[in-house]
């Protein structure tokens, strides 16, 4: 630690109340990383209790000039919240209070460390409903969720995080505590200022309380879960299923290395000769819930799959999730490393994005596997690799530039869902224009001006 940090975190300790700043060496080792591949120890752990709390930190540290990197559950997979020049790290994890759900309004507010899951439980209780449902979401806090506009498999339905924030309460940099929005469902009062820090990635302000929209929960669940022989086949079944006029609420898909992955992590004889597997996923009222999974099973037997298994009800459902659920720890267990990138492409451009992996497995050699939210044209992409390959770094940059540079130029981005992070911030300047990039700048100076949040980061 630097000999200047130490007296003014030691300082800054005094302020706060016991135990909202740990200068332990193991505790902020613990603080260091999310589940990407960086780590930096920061030199002080700030655990704030109240929005007053946050306020003394981060106008102590913009004084003085500390780095301040806001953090939420750590469950990201970009780098988002690792300390890149130390300093604080600033965590959420005690604003875990659900502090109102309304069934007549229905808005929710909650503390930013509210785990997502825990939320939505609580919601279904009451009868309504949170839709945004990432794959942490066990884990990850509403606040993590907002920061980096999260998503999730029933966001082909129901929208991503931002969708659903009517408010936020937030820190500035300089101390500033900001109510931003309102519980309303509509308002056009000024600038929609929440929405700006909705993705911003810890960048822009410390997030510590969101106003949530609610919808009534849909009353009954059915699921499809689907075999091919072939990626072709998977992929003209939901070009097909969109040509019908059903909307599902989740069109997942997943990939012949993905699927040989799961069946030996499972045992599974189902996906036995599978080359690619949809989960088609539907919600609302029963009856017309049940017309709609006919359609779909129809559309589907067209192109002759290899199975069909069908699911009725939220109990049942779930055991059919499971599969997709442990499709990711199915391939860290293949003793590969995943490098997991989430692109998306316009939802014409699927085909061509999974031809364009075939051939950039075939080019450098490394296994490719290809799954997620086939619905809305977000799919990861895992490089498997072997990290024993001397040579393997070079590669997997070469490989990631001709992979971002592609789906660019099928109109799509190169992150739907993680962010930028540290991950993709050496693509950032061919993802933005200049100007794109200036205004980034530009918003980012006015908010905060000396530079604390969450330096090193893509702004």
């Amino acid at each position: 630690m630097k000999k200047p940090y130490q007296e003014l975190l030691k300082k800054l300790k005094a302020q706060l109340k016991p135990g909202e700043l740990i200068l332990d060496e193991k505790i902020r080792k613990e603080y260091s990383t999310d589940k990407w591949l960086m780590s930096v120890v920061p030199d002080a752990v700030a655990l704030p209790t109240t929005d007053v709390s946050v306020s003394k930190i981060l106008a102590f540290a913009n004084k003085h000039g500390i780095p301040v990197t806001p953090r939420g559950a750590g469950c990201g997979y970009a780098g988002g919240c690792v300390p890149v020049r130390a300093g604080i790290v600033l965590s959420v994890e005690r604003f875990n209070k659900i502090k109102e759900i309304n069934v007549g309004d229905f808005v929710a507010i909650t503390g930013a460390g509210v785990v997502t899951e825990k939320l939505q439980k609580a919601v279904e209780h009451r009868g309504l409903f949170y839709p945004p449902d990432p794959a942490s979401l066990a884990d990850s806090f509403i606040g993590g969720n907002i920061a980096t506009n999260a998503g999730g498999p029933r966001c082909l339905k129901y929208g991503v995080t931002r969708d659903y924030v009517l408010g936020l309460k937030v820190v500035l940099a300089d101390g500033t505590i900001l109510s931003l929005g309102s519980r309303t469902h509509k308002n056009k009062t000024g600038f929609d200022l929440s929405r700006i820090f909705v993705g911003s990635e810890g960048l822009l302000g410390v997030i510590t309380e969101a106003v949530l929209k609610l919808i009534p929960l849909p009353p009954f669940r059915a699921c499809l879960s689907i075999g091919f022989e072939s990626m072709e086949a998977a992929a003209r079944t939901i070009r097909n299923i969109f040509a019908s006029g059903i909307l599902p609420s989740a069109v997942e898909i997943a990939d012949e290395f993905t699927l040989a992955s799961a069946q030996k992590y499972t045992g599974s004889k189902l996906l036995s000769g599978c080359k690619a597997h949809l989960l088609l996923e539907q919600d609302g009222q029963e009856k017309a819930v049940r017309l709609d999974i006919i359609k779909l099973e129809e559309i589907a037997r067209h192109e002759k799959p290899v199975f069909v298994k069908k699911a009725f009800g939220k109990s049942n459902c779930e055991i059919i999730w499971n599969l997709r659920r442990v499709f990711s720890t199915a391939l860290k267990s293949s003793g590969l490393k995943k490098i997991n990138e989430d692109v998306t492409v316009p939802r014409s451009k699927l085909e061509d994005l999974f031809a364009l992996t075939a051939k950039l497995q075939n080019k450098y050699g490394f296994p490719i596997a290809c799954f997620g939210h086939a619905g809305d044209g977000n799919i990861h992409v895992n490089i498997m690799v072997d990290e024993s390959d001397p040579d393997c770094q070079k590669q997997i940059k070469e490989l990631l530039d001709n992979l971002f540079s592609k789906v660019l130029a099928f109109g799509g981005v190169i992150t739907g869902e993680h962010g930028i992070g540290l991950a993709r911030l050496p693509w950032w300047n061919i993802a933005t224009s200049p100007e794109v990039r200036d205004l980034h700048r530009r918003i980012k100076s006015a908010l905060d001006p000396k530079g604390i949040l969450n330096p090193g980061k893509f702004v």
